[in-house]
């Protein structure tokens, strides 16, 4: 047995490792491959098309709710038109399995909810404007 002294994360432990007594191999080199006869090139492949980008959403003027995490939006809780009070749920944001009630910061109307049940979000992403 032979003892060493670790640190991880600065804490020191002392461990024992025990010597099994296999043979250590030396690292064999890969085998080298035989040249190829030159081929004649074909042409590449044209690239696909990239698909074209969803169209920035206009956000109306007023308090903006973004996204505080990534996650996915389980529900939407209230419509465009509404009128909330200052803490009223808006969406349930589900991110790392749990459901997260995103709440309005001020009272007022719903002016726009610019996502839809099942859209993914990532952080800073409007999820609504009250006005």
């Amino acid at each position: 047995m032979k003892k060493f002294q670790v640190t991880v994360n600065g804490n020191t432990y002392e461990v024992e490792v025990a010597d099994l007594g296999g043979a250590v191999s030396a690292p064999v080199a890969a085998p080298k491959a035989a040249p190829k006869a030159a081929a004649p090139a074909a042409a590449p492949a044209p690239a696909p098309a990239a698909a074209p980008a969803a169209a920035p959403v206009a956000i109306a003027d007023g308090e903006t709710v973004e996204a505080p995490m990534p996650g996915k939006i389980a529900k939407i809780v209230k419509k465009v038109g509404d009128t909330v009070a200052e803490g009223d749920v808006v969406v349930i944001l589900e991110a790392m399995k749990m459901e997260n009630e995103i709440t309005t910061g001020v009272a007022g109307t719903v002016k726009q909810i610019p996502v839809t049940e099942g859209q993914a979000v990532n952080p800073g992403d409007v999820l609504f404007v009250i006005g």
